[in-house]
């Protein structure tokens, strides 16, 4: 299915077959594509580029498509990575995270640093944690094969 070119978000670089590859809900997903390109929240004079996850309801396209500034989305990926390397850990937790310490890390971004830690505020953290470190252990074949791609691509670029 094709990306529509002639919405707010212009893409310029797409993923037409994203339907096939996404993960666990793959061939049954309403995402069927991804692009990059020019976004669509754009001040006026300024250009802005965005990665946007493309969904499609059967009959048209949705408005719960998401679109993001590429820096957010890279940010997510050091959030992901930096919890996927905290759980590899967190069994010699009891709970599977030091309440006392709630930070996992602090990573330097533009002067400052983004702290990544376990959410103390969530009144069933005991719980939630233990799903989701579950929910990543099932999926870490899936999880992995990308971050082998990623590191893969990156190590590619000399990062």
């Amino acid at each position: 299915m094709k990306i529509p070119a002639t919405l707010k978000h212009k893409p310029v670089v797409v993923s037409e077959n994203y339907e096939k590859v996404d993960g666990r809900l793959a061939i049954n997903t309403d995402a069927k594509g991804l692009s990059l390109g020019l976004a669509q929240w754009k001040a006026e004079g300024k250009v802005d580029i965005s990665a946007k996850v493309w969904r499609y309801t059967g009959e048209q396209w949705s408005r719960q498509s998401e679109e993001l500034p590429l820096h957010r989305v890279l940010d997510m990926s050091i959030l992901i990575c930096r919890s996927l390397e905290h759980f590899q850990e967190a069994y010699r937790y009891e709970h599977l995270h030091d309440p006392q310490q709630p930070i996992i890390d602090r990573v330097a971004l533009q002067g400052d640093a983004m702290t990544v830690a376990v959410c103390t505020d969530n009144e069933k953290i005991n719980e939630d944690i233990k799903v989701l470190s579950q929910t990543l252990s099932d999926n870490g074949e899936m999880i992995s094969e990308r971050l082998r791609a990623l590191s893969k691509i990156l190590n590619d670029m000399g990062y």
